[in-house]
């Protein structure tokens, strides 16, 4: 077939990954050979490829879907915020530079090359190239020298369908008005509309979709259900709000709440994925000091912003909670960046350029910050759980040197104090015995009886992907999408005027 396809959607967290994750399944299912891209992504959850390449972590999921290994040519330019000014950006799975959003307008036109190299080396050698957009490809200020939305479907003649979030509410005018927004060539490959995340008795749609698809030529390729659970690997931090509740019930007489610290620049949170598919684990995501005390396990996740995330935690207070949690014996985790938050001191004049910091005292280490980025995928046992072998993947900027305490894993990675534990390692509860022997810690040192499971989160994810497969099979115009990847966008379609009024 050798084709391919843009989803877009009308806002962030409008269901674009999860849709290209979905169409990806379903066409590996089909026995086509099938690949992901997105040309730019901004976001702090990332993976590592087999190569030692830092992708976005829906890429990674979206590969899977294809069943796959992820390659850099699938995002080729990844923005990591690292503050409220500057982004770090990675091209073809290196950092490059730091810019602000002015000089990143300015170094877009030298990767449009770059990604469309990519795109074309995919569309080479798979049948189909599924390619999500970023946003809303309305958002006519960043329109000019546009990567990832109209100006790579411009240059690679792609059909583009885009994505209504109907639970957000106003989706047809946001269909319409996105459509309408954009200019004559651009409308001319907008092909067809799909609404995400619909509760209720579909019909009530009917007159809707009807009138949209006259007024704008274009038709509705289906109507995706809201599902529970389709959160696996989502980049945008506004899925933060909903919990992560576990699949099933607990065995035991008792379930754990693991609390997640919510740091501000929180970067990878799909590392707790794996704990809320475990029976009887709820995952929340907080910024209260109250739930930081409480908590069964508390965890300091990753961060893009080590030194301002770390003063944040003290402005919030949630520092001393921190502290106090440890000095009950409390069990407590560091991943990351929070690994260097709870070390003794931070040298950092790469990242934040702030020099000695201070950091929580809590763990026996400090860390210092060079200017090339460690990406790694290691393997090691956990010798202080029964020597189990753990899976991961690292990716920082700060070198951490243990004083103290013990290694968590062999090759000296991370330590541990009592009940206070760190990792420079992401990625670590996907391995299914350490993820139950730490938990089964946990439960021991809050002395609750709590049994795991045994289910291989490996399964766990690929019966999320499938169900992704299977909503696009059964809710969305399978032939009509096909003809689209295809033959691409149909010719002739009609010319929105945004300044006619309805």
């Amino acid at each position: 077939m050798n084709g391919g396809m843009l989803v877009a959607g009308t806002s962030s967290d409008a269901g674009k990954s999860v849709v290209v994750a979905g169409i990806c399944r379903w066409l590996a299912r089909r026995g086509m050979s099938v690949a992901p891209f997105k040309a730019q992504n901004m976001a702090l959850n990332s993976a590592v490829t087999a190569e030692g390449a830092e992708i976005g972590r829906a890429q990674a999921a979206q590969a899977a879907a294809c069943g796959i290994e992820p390659e850099a040519a699938m995002n080729p330019v990844l923005l990591k915020p690292s503050g409220d000014r500057y982004s770090q950006v990675v091209v073809m799975g290196n950092p490059i530079a730091n810019v602000d959003a002015r000089s990143y307008q300015e170094l877009k036109p030298k990767l449009q090359m770059v990604v469309l190299e990519a795109f074309e080396s995919l569309k080479a050698r798979f049948d189909a190239v599924i390619c999500e957009g970023a946003g809303s490809p309305a958002e006519i200020n960043l329109r000019e020298h546009d990567l990832v939305n109209m100006g790579l479907a411009r240059a690679a003649r792609l059909p583009v369908v885009v994505v209504g979030d109907i639970d957000r509410g106003g989706v047809f005018a946001s269909l319409f008005g996105t459509l309408a927004l954009l200019g004559r060539d651009d409308q001319a490959l907008i092909s067809g509309f799909l609404i995400n995340k619909f509760r209720g008795d579909r019909s009530v749609l009917d007159p809707g979709v009807e009138r949209l698809a006259a007024l704008t030529g274009r038709p509705f390729l289906g109507v995706l259900p809201w599902v529970k659970g389709l959160w696996l690997d989502v980049e945008d931090s506004v899925a933060l709000e909903a919990p992560r509740d576990g699949s099933y019930p607990p065995l035991g007489r008792d379930g754990l709440v693991v609390a997640v610290v919510r740091l501000r620049w929180i970067s990878n949170f799909t590392d707790f994925d794996a704990l809320a598919a475990e029976p009887g684990v709820a995952v929340r995501f907080t910024q209260s000091s109250g739930d930081v005390l409480s908590a069964d396990l508390v965890i300091v996740p990753g961060t893009k912003a080590t030194v301002e995330d770390l003063r944040w935690l003290r402005s919030r207070g949630i520092d001393r909670a921190l502290t106090e949690r440890v000095r009950r014996g409390h069990p407590t985790l560091g991943i990351c960046g929070g690994y260097q938050m709870l070390g003794k001191r931070i040298l950092d004049d790469v990242e934040s350029g702030a020099g000695e910091v201070e950091a929580l005292g809590l763990l026996p280490v400090e860390t210092t910050f060079a200017r090339d980025k460690v990406l790694a995928r290691p393997v090691g046992r956990a010798g202080s759980f029964g020597g189990i072998s753990a899976s991961g993947y690292e990716i920082h900027h700060g070198r951490v040197r243990r004083f103290g305490g013990e290694a968590l894993f062999d090759g000296e990675d991370g330590c541990l104090v009592g009940a206070t534990v760190g990792t420079s390692r992401h990625g670590v509860f996907e391995s299914d015995a350490f993820r139950r022997a730490f938990l089964s810690w946990v439960a021991e040192e809050r002395g609750l009886d709590w049994l795991a499971g045994d289910e291989p989160f490996a399964s766990v994810r690929r019966r999320r992907l499938d169900a992704l497969g299977d909503l696009v099979e059964r809710h969305v115009d399978q032939e009509a999408l096909i003809d689209l990847i295809r033959d691409g966008a149909p010719r002739g379609m009609p010319l929105m005027d945004s300044r006619r009024i309805l």
